[in-house]
Formats: structure tokens, sequence, C-alpha cells
């Protein structure tokens, strides 16, 4: 296999914030709109992919305060997810999933031209659709599990 032969990996930081709500914990999402990717489907609040140049966490900081404007995020590691949408794989997928429980500001849509609304859900009564991937991340959050693999069969994980 030739260099050109490879896949591209595409990485991507994913920011949950949560708090304890009157219903146990609850997670902030968005509804997805404007986009090309999984329009109409509920998913991370703050999300997206990372630079040239940045860290997981930068990334992370930065599209907590482009997707809602708040700023001072206390990140706390969750768990990398590797993930393909492919037999042979043309492309795959890593996410850095992060959560935060204390920030500055009051998020807000920020970007009103690819989000249609946020909300607070308690995790065990999520919105539908989710995004497939997010709604396995959600279900593994708090878990300890540090590697989640989706995309492939049981065989792979």
């Amino acid at each position: 296999m030739g260099v050109t032969d490879r896949f591209v990996l595409v990485p991507a930081s994913y920011v949950y914030l949560v708090r304890e709500g009157e219903h146990g914990t609850e997670v902030l999402l968005q509804l997805r709109q404007g986009t090309p990717y999984m329009d109409g489907h509920w998913a991370a609040a703050a999300a997206g992919h990372v630079e040239r140049g940045e860290t997981a966490y930068d990334a992370a900081r930065r599209e907590a305060v482009e997707e809602l404007g708040v700023t001072d995020i206390e990140l706390e590691f969750a768990f990398t997810m590797h993930r393909t949408q492919h037999a042979e794989a043309i492309d795959e997928r890593v996410d850095w999933f992060f959560t935060a429980r204390s920030w500055s500001g009051e998020p807000r849509i920020v970007e009103p031209e690819k989000c249609a609304e946020i909300g607070w859900f308690p995790l065990d009564a999520l919105p539908e659709p989710m995004v497939p991937h997010e709604a396995y991340a959600l279900a593994h959050l708090g878990s300890g599990d540090g590697y989640l693999a989706f995309g492939w069969d049981e065989r792979s994980g």
C-alpha cells in the first residue's frame, strides 16, 4: 500500500455541557439545521473539526466560544471514539469527547444558520432523532471507557 492509498483520518472535538437538573444529569444539545451533515438531528451543542496546529482541547474550547458563546470552560476528558461509515474506509474519524460542568456565560445560539435550537435534556430521555454516533457516545458517558469504536461490527471492538 502506497502513501496515497491510505485513508484520511478526520479529527473532531465534542463538548457536552452537563448539569444536575430535577430529573438527574442533563446535557445541552443542539438541533442541527442548514448543514450538510445530519440536518434535523440533535447533537452536541458545541463540536467541530480540530484545525491544523490545534490540540483536541484547543478545538473544544474554540467550538464552545464559536457555537455557544461560553468561555473559561473547564473541560473534562470523557473518551475517544474511532469511527467509520465505510466497509472499505475512504476516511475514518477520531473524535474526542469532553464534558464540562463549569463555564462563564449563558449558553446561547451563536450560529443560527447551523442551529435551529438548543435545549437541556436528561441523559436518560434524549430527544429524537439523535446523530447515531453521538447517541452511542452519550450512552457511554460516565462509563469509564477510554476508547469507543463505532461503525464496525462487534468483532472489531
